[in-house]
Parts: structure tokens; C-alpha cells; sequence
């Protein structure tokens, strides 16, 4: 069974991409996986000066980081985007699918553009990305998606299209699990609760609604997420693919 107790960081010699990089969840995940020693491709849409922040904070580490800016629903780049990464970095080991969109609207109001949207980014371009990703991986690659305990509960109207799009990579990943597991690669979902991010605060005005329906009555922080991923990203989670892992403070329970 693989050992983290080596004086060598887990990740060390391993090369991660990750969309959607440069803030909150996808943040605390490239700070994470760098500082278990892997060197991290992350991409941005529109937040340039926090992903150029994130880089210099982790080269000062001596980690070494590559921001890129991709809108994530062109599959055209954000297939030459992970290329791109290979090629300077070397290859790909872990692909992180955490870019994503919330666009809420009950069936009345809700449009066929924000319904489009909502697929290209949270659904198409998991499916854009394993793909690019998984030509530059060898044994032992891993795919990890980040999802939403909303695909297993969504209490509120105006969530149809968001929780329809995270209950999609459920059957995603179990087929992409059944794709690539003959080639040493696992495929999982990550599927988070409320957490506190700029785009859902702990102290927003949903905030308490929200953890009424909680057993463990509060925001996640990025860095619990972070976590999980990490554990799925290492040598550890061989066993584990197919799988969809609520983080959520049983907010599905």
C-alpha cells in the first residue's frame, strides 16, 4: 500500500492542470497540489492579476505554477490550453474539472442561452478536458471532477439546469471510469456543499437557509475540498474511480 510518510512530497515529479484555477476552490487546489509537490497548470477566464498572484506565491515556494487563460466552453482552447501544458511542463499526471457556472432561473424564466451555457461549461468541457488530458497520461493518471452535493438534492427553485448538470458527470464519471481503467487511470467526482468562497460566502444571505439543511451546521473552507481532491490525486486513491464523494456537512444526508 503506498506510504505518505517519505521525506519526499507526495505528488513530487507529478504534473497537475487544473481549469478554473485562479480563485476559491480551484485556488486552494492548485496551492494544494503544489505544496504536495506537483507542478501545476491552472486556467483562468477573466481573473488575471489573482492568477498571476497565485503563481508568484507559488514559485516563491519553490513550486513551479503555469497560468492560462481559457474560457473553458471553447473546446478548441481549452484542448490547445492542456496541450500547451503538456508540452512545457511535460506531460499531465492529475486533471482537475473545476471550472463550472451557477446560473439560476426557475423553467418560467430561466434561457436557452444560460441553459447552454451551464452544459458547455459544467458538463462539455469535463468531457473536452479528460479527453485532451487523458492522450498526455500514463499509469497511475487521475481525473478528478469537482460536482455538487446539489446532484443529489437541490431544496429551492431557479437550480434545475445547475443540478441537471452535476447529476450529468455522475454517469460521466462512472463511464470515463470504465474507459480509462484498463490504461492505470481512475475518473472521480468531488461533490461539495456550501463552501466559502467570494461566490457563496458564509455570511451571504442564503447563508442560514442553507445550513438549516446541514447536519454539521456551516460552510466548508476551500482548503477541505482541496483536501479530498488531494487524496484522490495521490497514489493512495489507486482503488478508488467511478465514485461520486459528497463533502457537503451532510447537506444530502
Amino acid at each position: 500500500m503506498a506510504s505518505n510518510t517519505s521525506s519526499s512530497p507526495v505528488l513530487t515529479g507529478k504534473v497537475a492542470f487544473v481549469t478554473g484555477g485562479s480563485r476559491g476552490i480551484g485556488a486552494a487546489i492548485v496551492r494544494r497540489l503544489a505544496r504536495d509537490g506537483a507542478a501545476v497548470a491552472f486556467s483562468y477566464a477573466s481573473s488575471a492579476a489573482p492568477a498571476d498572484e497565485l503563481v508568484r506565491s507559488i514559485q516563491s515556494e519553490g513550486g513551479r505554477a503555469l497560468a492560462l487563460k481559457i474560457d473553458s466552453a471553447n473546446a478548441a482552447a481549452l484542448t490547445a490550453g492542456i496541450d500547451e501544458a503538456a508540452r512545457t511542463l511535460g506531460k499531465i499526471d492529475i486533471l482537475v474539472n473545476n471550472a463550472g457556472v451557477y446560473l439560476a432561473g426557475t423553467v418560467d424564466d430561466f434561457s436557452l442561452e444560460d441553459f447552454d451555457k451551464t452544459l458547455n461549461v459544467n458538463v462539455r468541457a469535463v468531457f473536452v478536458a479528460a479527453k485532451a488530458a487523458s492522450r498526455h497520461m500514463g499509469e497511475g493518471g487521475r481525473i478528478v471532477n469537482i460536482g455538487s452535493t446539489n446532484a443529489e438534492r437541490m431544496p429551492w427553485p431557479g437550480g434545475a439546469a445547475y443540478a441537471m448538470s452535476k447529476s450529468a458527470l455522475k454517469g460521466l464519471v462512472q463511464g470515463l471510469a470504465r474507459d480509462l481503467g484498463p490504461r492505470g487511470i481512475t475518473v472521480n467526482n468531488v461533490q461539495p456543499g456550501p463552501v466559502n468562497t467570494d461566490m457563496n460566502p458564509v455570511d451571504g444571505p442564503h447563508a442560514a437557509a442553507m445550513h438549516g439543511l446541514m447536519a454539521v451546521a456551516r460552510h466548508g473552507h476551500p482548503d477541505e475540498i482541496a483536501s479530498m481532491v488531494a487524496y484522490l490525486a495521490s497514489p493512495e486513491a489507486a482503488f478508488v474511480t467511478g465514485a461520486s464523494l459528497n463533502i457537503d456537512g451532510g447537506f444530502a444526508a
